[in-house]
C-alpha cells in the first residue's frame, strides 16, 4: 500500500469551512477570555517592556559616561612613558591628550542621542563623561607645563624682560669644580 492511501489516516486536518458561522464573530470566545475586554496582562507587559527598555538606555549612557576614565589612564600612561622631555613624540603625546577631550566635548549631545527617552534622566551620565574629559584636558595642560612648553612667565609674553631663571641644569657628566 502507498504511504498515505487505504485505511482512514490517524491524523488529519480538514479545511474545508463546514461551520454553521455566518462570520468569525459569532464564534463564542474561549472558556476565560474575552476578546471584547482589554486584556490587562498587555498592558502590564507592554508597560514592563518600556521600563526593561529604560533601564537598559540608562545603564548604556553610564558605560558610555565612564568610557574616559579609561583613556584618562592610557594617556596617562602614554605621557609617563614619553618622559619630560621636548622631542616629537612627547608633543605628539601631549597635543593628542589635549585633542581627544576637546573632541569629545564638542560631541556631548551626539554621543547621548541613542540613549535620549522621556523616561530617561541623562543629565548625571552626560556630567560625569564631561567631568573626566575635563580631568583629561587638565591632565595635557599639565603636561605641557611639565614640558614647559606653556608661557608661566612674564618673560614668555614681553621679550625686553629677563628670563626666568633655570630650575634645571644639564651638564655632559663631566663634575664642575
Amino acid at each position: 500500500m502507498e504511504k498515505g492511501k487505504g485505511v482512514a489516516r490517524r491524523w488529519a486536518v480538514e479545511f474545508a469551512d463546514n461551520s454553521s458561522y455566518s462570520s468569525p464573530s459569532d464564534i463564542p470566545d474561549p472558556i476565560g477570555f474575552a476578546q471584547s475586554s482589554s486584556d490587562p496582562d498587555d498592558a502590564n507587559a507592554s508597560r514592563q517592556k518600556k521600563d526593561a527598555e529604560a533601564a537598559w538606555k540608562l545603564q548604556k549612557a553610564w558605560e558610555v559616561a565612564q568610557a574616559p576614565f579609561k583613556n584618562l589612564l592610557m594617556m596617562g600612561f602614554m605621557m609617563w612613558m614619553a618622559g619630560s622631555t621636548v622631542h616629537l613624540f612627547s608633543i605628539g603625546i601631549t597635543f593628542s591628550a589635549l585633542w581627544q577631550p576637546i573632541s569629545a566635548l564638542q560631541g556631548v549631545g551626539k554621543v547621548f542621542e541613542p540613549y535620549k527617552d522621556p523616561r530617561v534622566d541623562t543629565l548625571a551620565p552626560k556630567l560625569l563623561f564631561i567631568a573626566l574629559n575635563l580631568a583629561a584636558m587638565a591632565l595635557g595642560v599639565w603636561k605641557l607645563n611639565s614640558l614647559g612648553l606653556l608661557p608661566t612667565h612674564a618673560s614668555d609674553w614681553v621679550s625686553s624682560l629677563p628670563t626666568a631663571p633655570e630650575v634645571e641644569y644639564s651638564s655632559g657628566g663631566l663634575p664642575f669644580h
